[in-house]
């Protein structure tokens, strides 16, 4: 009944979705390895896992180069300023993959030094759970983000307020310790 009946061998598509296509395949993650997850994250980048062969080559060490940002280890109160600067300086559209337990909800380190969960400092988009997680996990982790954000997430003029809402969002979501009531 469309254009797509009269004329054939035409591809008809948006333009946001092409831009999901090609970014989807193309992800540039941030280097913040802060404890013994990261060796696991260096793992993912080495020949056996080979991120190579979906596009991310690189870990960026400029946020400003990166869309990706993966946390890997425990976060203590000290480096948190760190790594929401990070965070700030990363352009649109951007995404958070919390790696291992430490760095998703605070692991064995219950203590004053460790914050309880990255997604108290940025918004996190996955959550990989282990001690320390395979590289295996972070591939597959990866692919759920391409899959759900990434092919989806929006361009154009009205992107860094759509990104501001979800930031927002994302926050002030209660946390897993919070909706269990183990934290007020």
């Amino acid at each position: 009944m469309g254009v797509e009946d009269k004329i054939p061998g035409v591809l008809l598509t948006t333009v946001e979705s092409v831009f999901g296509w090609l970014r989807q395949a193309s992800f540039w993650p941030a280097t913040m390895g802060l404890a013994c997850c990261a060796i696991e994250m260096m793992a993912f980048g080495a020949p056996r896992f080979d991120s190579g062969r979906w596009g991310m080559e690189v870990f960026r060490a400029s946020p400003r180069q990166a869309d990706l940002l993966i946390v890997s280890g425990r976060l203590s109160h000290k480096m948190a300023p760190v790594v929401r600067q990070v965070y700030d300086q990363m352009p649109e559209p951007k995404w958070v993959i919390s790696m291992g337990a430490c760095a998703s909800s605070g692991g064995i380190f219950n203590n004053y030094a460790i914050v309880q969960g990255c997604d108290h400092i940025v918004p996190v988009d996955v959550y990989i759970p282990g001690c320390p997680p395979r590289p295996d996990q972070l591939i597959d982790a990866i692919f759920k983000l391409r899959k759900r954000e990434v092919m989806h997430a929006p361009i154009g003029k009205h992107i860094t307020e759509q990104a501001d809402s979800r930031e927002d969002a994302l926050l002030e979501a209660p946390t897993t310790l919070e909706q269990r009531g183990l934290m007020r």
